[in-house]
Order: structure tokens, then C-alpha cells, then sequence
């Protein structure tokens, strides 16, 4: 896969200050299934493309 192409991967800060939401609000998002992440660490990496769904309203595929 090309460079370009690639999803970006990013932290929990980097999540909700691109969301423009607080923090307990991105992780009821999370809790609830809404936003797609997972746990490493004492944090969680989203991909960029998940925002992208999660703020075109879009329903996860399962």
C-alpha cells in the first residue's frame, strides 16, 4: 500500500482535540460503540478514517 494511502493512526488527545470533544464524551463514544479504538496502554489509538465515519453519521459495518 502506497504511503499516501495509509490510515493515520492516532492517540486519544489527538482524537478528541480533532472530534472537539471532552474526554469522558470520547470515551462513552467508545464505551458505546459508536467510535471504533483500541486499548494500548493507558490510551487508545483511532484510526483517522473511523473519525471520518463516526462524523459522517455512518453506522459501523460488522
Amino acid at each position: 500500500m502506497p504511503l499516501s494511502e495509509r490510515d493515520n493512526v492516532l492517540t486519544t488527545n489527538e482524537a478528541i482535540e480533532y472530534l472537539k470533544i471532552s474526554k469522558p464524551t470520547f470515551l462513552k463514544y467508545i464505551r458505546l460503540g459508536r467510535i471504533k479504538a483500541i486499548k494500548a496502554g493507558k490510551g487508545w489509538r483511532i484510526l483517522q478514517s473511523e473519525l471520518y465515519r463516526f462524523l459522517r453519521g455512518e453506522e459501523e459495518i460488522k
